[in-house]
């Protein structure tokens, strides 16, 4: 079910993406509504599954997960449930996207060292070939959808 958005919403999703821990208050300031009436807006995107959560954003590299690393994997066979138990098990594999084409998933993984990246990536190639690519930096940050 698509939900339809208003300006007011598109702007309230912006300020949350940006910051998801800013009090009611200021975002109503922000979107030029009252605490209330953004509260009530707030709720309405939770509840119909707009806003899906909120989560602390983690410098890897502070955190001792220097390396980071896209691998697409071509995965032969439609027997899925033994990597979805790896993805399950493993807090390296930030991000899995079920893809089209040669590959049928890519994966945003983080290892300490090459060491540790070269004992994932094995474990991920026991389900199919892999291709790996080291990232050398982050040129945009997720972000979310804006305005149409």
């Amino acid at each position: 079910m698509t939900v339809i958005l208003d300006q007011i919403d598109w702007s309230i999703l912006a300020e949350l993406q940006h910051d998801g821990r800013i009090p009611l208050t200021e975002l109503g300031r922000r979107v030029s509504l009252s605490a209330s009436a953004v509260t009530e807006r707030v709720r309405r995107l939770e509840t119909e599954g707009v806003i899906t959560g909120y989560r602390a954003e983690v410098d890897l590299a502070k955190v001792g997960f220097a390396v980071l690393a896209v691998v697409r994997l071509k995965y032969p066979g439609n027997r899925h449930e033994p990597l979805h138990r790896l993805l399950e098990e493993r807090s390296e594999i930030l991000e899995c996207l079920r893809t089209t084409g040669d590959d049928c998933y890519t994966l945003k993984v983080t290892a300490t060292s090459m060491p540790h990246l070269e004992r994932l990536v094995g474990e991920l190639s026991g389900f199919g070939s892999t291709t790996t690519s080291i990232v050398y930096s982050q040129t945009l940050t997720y972000r979310g959808p804006r305005t149409p």
